[in-house]
C-alpha cells in the first residue's frame, strides 16, 4: 500500500497545480478575454485528477489505513486551491502504511 500512498501524493500534487492553473490561468482567459478553451482542457484534467485523488483516498481509508477524519481532512483539503498541498505536508509525509 506504500506505492498507493505515494500515488495518492503524486496526484494531490498534480490535482493541486491543475487547480492553480484553472484559476489563474484558465479562468482569466475565458472571463477577461473571452478564450473558453484552456477552461475546457484544464478543467477536464482537473477534474479527472480531483476523481482519481478522492478515490484513492477513499480506497486507502476503507483498507484501514486511517482513520474517518484524515479521509474527511483529505477531502475537505482537496475543495481548497492549495489544499493538497498543505494535506501533504500535514497529513501523508509522515504516515507510516
Amino acid at each position: 500500500m506504500r506505492a498507493t500512498l505515494n500515488i495518492l501524493r503524486i496526484t494531490g500534487f498534480l490535482e493541486g497545480l491543475s487547480f492553480l492553473l484553472l484559476l489563474g490561468y484558465a479562468m482569466p482567459l475565458k472571463y477577461i478575454w473571452g478564450d473558453p478553451a484552456a477552461v475546457q482542457l484544464i478543467g477536464m484534467v482537473h477534474g479527472v485528477l480531483w476523481m482519481v485523488y478522492v478515490g484513492l483516498a477513499v480506497l486507502l481509508q476503507s483498507k484501514g489505513y486511517w482513520n474517518y477524519r484524515t479521509s474527511a481532512l483529505l477531502l475537505l483539503a482537496s475543495l481548497l486551491p492549495a489544499g493538497p498541498f498543505v494535506a501533504d505536508l500535514k497529513l501523508l509525509r509522515d504516515l507510516k502504511v
